[in-house]
This record gives structure tokens, C-alpha cells and sequence, in this order.
């Protein structure tokens, strides 16, 4: 799963400050999420999924399925 939202950031061409800035915390505390040393909070999770247009599943590695159905 950490590996996953950095290659979503980084495809989407963002810096993690940017996603910060996103999810309104800390560069350190986004960093943190990336690396597997914070536990990612399910509001988080849910933003995650909005900005990168994709399912809270394919973030949590349960599905290879990248895009969201509408």
C-alpha cells in the first residue's frame, strides 16, 4: 500500500508537499504514510482515492484495478 500512493503521487507529477497540502497535514506526516511508518487514517485513505481518481482497494493493494466505476 505505501508503495502504491507514492507511485500514484508520483505519476500524477506532484511533490508530497503537494499532496500535503491536499489532505491538510504535514510533509512530514505524508512522508511518513509513504514509508510505512504511520499508519494511514481512513479519511486520508478516502482523499487519497478522490485526488487520485482511483478505489480505496487498488490503494490498499486488494485490487490491480487502477480506475474508479462510476
Amino acid at each position: 500500500m505505501y508503495e502504491r500512493i507514492k507511485q500514484l503521487r508520483e505519476n500524477a507529477h506532484f511533490t508530497q508537499r503537494q499532496i500535503a497540502q491536499k489532505l491538510n497535514c504535514s510533509q512530514q506526516a505524508y512522508s511518513a504514510y509513504e514509508l510505512g511508518q504511520r499508519d494511514i487514517p481512513t479519511d486520508i485513505l478516502c482523499k487519497l482515492a478522490r485526488i487520485y481518481d482511483t478505489t480505496t482497494d487498488y490503494i490498499l493493494d486488494l485490487s490491480d484495478k487502477r480506475q474508479r466505476e462510476l
